[in-house]
């Protein structure tokens, strides 16, 4: 290992770090500086929108924890069969739903995942091939109320979407395959240079719930941390980065979601 590789790696290192008495001297955030919070939620295209089903009720649903936690595992084949609404619904729901809002000001929202500061720095994304009532596409989950908008009226990404995905062909195969992007500055706003490290934190908490309601309605999911971040970025049509300007938006983690083969 040369110098510089180690010096990149003690950069990296300092990510993984907490608070220390040495940080007290750091510039205050822009929250501490009393300047206008960011947005919780992204803004609307304006294009159609598309209402999700939340009779959840009429899904069979596994309630059972300890066989969700012991039977949770990444899988990679799903069988060729296309995913209903209410399914998709389900674990849009589970992952980042949100239960309410509070705040006039600074408006925060509060999800069915933990964030730190309750500041939810992620957005949703669907590469959707083969869901019921959707055509294909991709789309933005708009969670305030629970609705999805077609971002992109594709019908051919597979290809850059596997090129993006450093050619890991299972996920295009897969009936969607759930892109997370994130707004730093939604949490910069008050955790300042300690964001990075609470928002990779918050990814984590997403897609744990993700993996658990897919287990427990016949699904199977595998986390994607491999990606070619520009070629991702670009498909989803955000600016080049990196910016400090506060509506800049990267991709973070990514999930092909299908119905679980039964000898998994």
């Amino acid at each position: 290992m040369n110098e510089k590789t180690k010096y990149q790696l003690m950069k990296n290192r300092e990510l993984l770090k907490g608070y220390q008495k040495s940080d007290a001297g750091e510039e205050p955030t822009d929250q501490q500086q009393k300047l206008p919070g960011p947005r919780p939620l992204k803004e609307k295209l304006g294009r159609g929108e598309i209402s999700l089903p939340k009779d959840f009720g009429e899904l069979s649903i596994n309630g059972n924890f300890l066989e969700l936690v012991t039977g949770r595992k990444s899988r990679r084949q799903y069988r060729e069969e296309t995913l209903t609404l209410l399914e998709l619904s389900y674990l849009l729901w589970t992952t980042q739903g949100v239960r309410n809002m509070a705040g006039h000001k600074n408006p925060v929202t509060f999800r069915n995942v933990p964030s730190a500061g309750s500041r939810h720095p992620f957005e949703t994304y669907l590469f959707v091939s083969s869901v019921e009532g959707l055509k294909k596409g991709i789309y933005h989950y708009l969670p305030e109320n629970h609705r999805l908008e077609l971002w992109e009226d594709r019908q051919d990404y597979e290809t850059e979407l596997t090129q993006a995905l450093c050619g890991q062909f299972f996920a295009a195969s897969a009936p969607v395959v759930f892109v997370w992007s994130a707004l730093p500055y939604r949490t910069e706003w008050r955790y300042g240079q300690k964001a990075a490290k609470y928002i990779l934190l918050d990814a984590g908490h997403i897609c744990q719930n993700l993996y658990l309601a897919c287990e427990s309605i016949g699904c199977g999911t595998c986390a994607i941390g491999a990606y070619d971040q520009e070629c991702l970025d670009e498909l989803l049509g955000f600016a080049p980065g990196p910016s400090g300007e506060k509506d800049y938006e990267c991709t973070v983690y990514a999930a092909p979601v299908g119905r679980r083969k039964e000898e998994e």
